[in-house]
């Protein structure tokens, strides 16, 4: 029996358009009252997720920033990571060889250079808003994660740049096709699932995980139950052939899914795409 669910957010319980669909809530509500321990486990800023999960009207812990912030159901925090001190001042004070736009989390929120409301859209449905700085001025301390954004192909040239320059001192992932993430070594949603679970007196194999990007890899490869999006990463797939993909976002394929594993578990499933 599966104890907990962790769930990604973009690209896997929000729909395209970044909103959430009314099958999505009424299904992870009917699993908060099995009881299920719900956790939602995103890039997204821990600022931004507690004020959603407030909004819906749902309990769930949280791991935000890629796994470099847990907090529990009251909002205490259990764990934080940062990027090195020395990697985030060259990272910040570094011309990189990219037009890839730079953006910043720390506690207090995203920071940027750059004024773009197009960056905006996937946050409409919260209204959680970057803040203008000069990232040079930023402190070296507290920052939990540095992301390049830009088009995919953009940031593949952009990858072998950062490996050289940092080597095994951080680690890198795409969040989405637009999004290169800069993380503490050893800091991803896997291994903060793992630590979360561990306070909670349970074992990795008594969850079930659902994500669609390579943020999520080390997620669904150490639960018990690892399901990623029909709409997932190609290299996602490619690289976790033997988990099961079930169907496309835009069809709340999550609440499908667990519809079918609540009510029907003796049957096999087929995805809706």
């Amino acid at each position: 029996m599966y104890r907990l669910a962790a769930f990604d957010m973009d690209g896997t319980l929000l729909l395209p358009d970044h909103t959430l669909g009314e099958k999505t809530l009424s299904t992870l509500r009917q699993l908060a009252e099995k009881p299920i321990t719900l956790t939602f486990a995103t890039g997204r800023h821990y600022l931004e997720m507690k004020d959603i999960l407030a909004n819906i009207g749902l309990d769930g812990y949280l791991i935000t920033g890629n796994g470099t912030r847990i907090h529990d159901l009251s909002g205490h925090r259990l764990h934080a990571s940062d990027l090195p001190e020395d990697c985030a001042h060259e990272l910040l004070h570094t011309t990189w060889d990219t037009p890839a736009s730079l953006h910043v989390f720390r506690d207090d929120g995203w920071f940027t250079a750059l004024d773009d409301p197009d960056l905006l859209i996937p946050h409409q449905f919260s209204g959680f808003r970057y803040q203008l700085q000069d990232l040079r001025l930023l402190p070296d301390s507290g920052n939990s994660k540095v992301c390049f954004c830009a088009p995919h192909e953009v940031l593949l040239s952009l990858v072998p740049q950062l490996e050289a320059h940092f080597g095994p001192r951080i680690d890198l992932c795409f969040s989405a096709m637009d999004c290169l993430d800069v993380q503490p070594a050893g800091s991803n949603k896997g291994s903060a699932l793992a630590m979360l679970t561990a306070g909670l007196g349970l074992s990795m194999s008594e969850c079930m995980a659902f994500g669609d990007a390579m943020n999520d890899k080390e997620m669904l490869e150490g639960v018990g139950m690892g399901l990623i999006m029909g709409n997932a990463l190609p290299v996602l797939k490619a690289q976790s052939p033997h988990l099961q993909i079930i169907g496309h976002c835009r069809n709340q394929a999550v609440s499908h899914f667990l519809q079918h594993w609540l009510h029907t578990p003796n049957l096999t499933y087929s995805p809706e795409y």
